[in-house]
């Protein structure tokens, strides 16, 4: 059975401790049933725990909350600039604070790189429950010094980005699109996501509109992440890239108008 977000059949409890109106509000975006009582496994394909430690997806015996203070040791500073999304993201003579848009957020990681290195990063992510997920994340991220600061410069809206980038009151310098796509579903990078999240995502439906809403945009870069062997996005090369062993950044660099 879908809900209203067609996201599948979803609970949300809350549990002891739990801010019920926060719990009510979460039901709500979700179109989804709230319970007080522990939910057993057949009652729904996901459940979302709310408690004092945080929200917890939950679904096939496998749980997931999100972290900020796992990416710590790739936040420090040495570390950080020599990031393959850092590289590719940098820009000469900045003269002014400089702006990102992730397009395709995810749980926010490349959206924390960016954000320690400088940047002031909008958040776009279209999954209400990845978008719930990675605002508690950031919620719970605030309360800790080291991340404080960075997850201070991370905005997220819950949203279709295709549409969001046709909005953009200023162009932002880099945006980046990380799209899943059919041809990705057997890739490194998506091994390594959690397998209840990876249940949650669907392929980019149209990543040829998707990439040129990015450039449509007029950033003065569009980063493309893609597994080291995966094909082209909509088949346009990119001016040049950033490779690793399993990963390699697509940069784009728009005409300036």
């Amino acid at each position: 059975m879908m809900n209203k977000n067609g996201i599948g059949d979803i609970v949300v409890y809350a549990g002891d401790g739990a801010d019920m109106g926060s719990a009510e509000k979460l039901a709500h975006n979700l179109g989804a049933e709230i319970t007080r009582e522990e939910p057993g496994t057949e009652c729904a394909a996901f459940v979302l725990r709310l408690d004092p430690s945080g929200l917890t997806l939950i679904s096939g015996g496998r749980s997931f909350i999100g972290d900020f203070t796992r990416m710590l040791p790739r936040l420090k500073a040495g570390t950080l600039q020599r990031e393959l999304l850092v590289r590719a993201a940098r820009i000469k003579d900045a003269s002014r604070p400089l702006t990102a848009v992730d397009a395709t957020a995810g749980m926010g990681d490349d959206s924390l790189l960016l954000a320690a290195a400088g940047f002031d990063v909008q958040l776009f992510e279209y999954n209400p429950v990845i978008a719930a997920l990675l605002a508690d994340t950031l919620r719970r991220a605030r309360d800790i010094p080291e991340l404080a600061d960075i997850v201070c410069r991370m905005h997220l809206t819950e949203c279709d980005s295709l549409e969001a980038l046709t909005l953009l009151k200023e162009p932002p310098d880099v945006i980046l699109l990380d799209p899943m796509f059919p041809a990705r579903h057997k890739s490194s990078l998506v091994k390594k996501k959690p397998q209840v999240l990876q249940s949650l995502e669907t392929p980019c439906a149209d990543e040829a509109a998707l990439l040129q809403a990015a450039i449509d945009a007029g950033p003065r870069k569009v980063i493309i992440k893609r597994p080291i062997k995966g094909g082209l996005l909509a088949g346009i090369r990119p001016g040049y890239s950033i490779k690793g062993k399993t990963v390699r950044y697509d940069c784009i660099v728009p005409v300036q108008k």
